[in-house]
């Protein structure tokens, strides 16, 4: 069985490798090289890594209105998190099944796992969807589903790239079975694009902080006007408190927000290193009682 695979993060890069191990790829599509760093250095996404030493033939374009799939004869034109929509024609090439990590119609869009985290959500999980024109409105084909519990982000793509790298192989197996199921555009929501100013926190929600906190790893993190937190410890989310005052000073720094506590453990202040908590306060000469914000 020939496959073309489209995708662009680590996420996919498990559900590609599974669908290695089965089927013939015959051509892999990816985003192009992008400048990573304060150096700039242009950087392939872990797709393009992966394909290339697998030996896949592999395509970087920035659109994909010209590109003709039909040369590589596909039964099956399999998408994870490839980052561009598919036009009309592609689609006409054979079928095209995306693994979206989120259970459809909720999250259509960039971000579903972030968002399920951010929502306070208790589930989350994959969808195999057979796509058509819209964004992520196509027919749902099989999904699965995890708790979402205290994961960060990083937890969940490894997570739902497991789930999705063994439900590829069911819809693939069973696809001729499988009735597809019309998503209610009523329930649909949209998660957007992460954009680095989402990571400022205020002091209002320990709760919030905490979500943000799980949400935004590996990126773009969460932050104040002062420093980056690296590191931190959700304490509680019922206490009434003054927002950024210091709490306690242990092997952390307590600092209360509006609703509940947060403890502070890695800090970075713009262009210095990373510090732990403690230093950092007995660096500002901060005491219990002060205003870390």
């Amino acid at each position: 069985m020939n496959i073309v695979f489209m995708g662009s993060p680590d996420y996919a890069v498990k559900i590609l490798d599974s669908l290695a191990k089965k089927y013939t790829i015959k051509a892999v599509y990816t985003q192009p090289d992008k400048p990573v760093g304060r150096k700039k250095i242009l950087t392939p996404t872990p797709v393009k890594e992966y394909a290339l030493k697998k030996g896949f033939e592999v395509f970087t374009p920035v659109s994909l209105k010209k590109e003709d799939l039909n040369r590589f004869n596909p039964d099956f034109i399999v998408v994870a998190a490839y980052g561009l929509l598919l036009p009309e024609n592609i689609l006409k090439t054979a079928p095209c099944v995306n693994l979206h990590a989120s259970l459809l119609p909720k999250y259509r869009g960039a971000s579903p796992i972030q968002s399920a985290i951010l929502n306070g959500d208790k589930y989350t999980g994959v969808t195999s969807m057979l796509m058509d024109k819209g964004l992520d409105t196509g027919d749902i084909l099989s999904w699965d589903y995890t708790e979402v519990g205290r994961k960060t982000s990083i937890d969940l793509f490894d997570e739902l790239a497991d789930i999705a790298s063994k439900q590829i192989i069911y819809t693939i197996e069973n696809f001729d079975r499988i009735k597809p199921l019309k998503q209610n555009d009523l329930l649909a929501t949209y998660a957007p694009k992460i954009k680095k100013e989402d990571g400022l926190v205020d002091f209002e929600s320990a709760e919030i902080i905490d979500r943000k906190y799980r949400a935004f790893k590996p990126w773009p993190g969460i932050f104040t006007q002062k420093f980056k937190i690296n590191e931190m410890e959700l304490i509680d989310t019922d206490t009434f408190n003054f927002p950024g005052k210091i709490i306690e000073i242990n092997d952390g720094v307590v600092v209360g927000c509006k609703r509940g506590k947060i403890k502070l453990l890695k800090l970075q202040a713009p262009g210095k290193k990373e510090v732990r908590a403690v230093d950092y306060v007995n660096g500002k000469r901060l005491k219990i009682g002060d205003n870390i914000l």
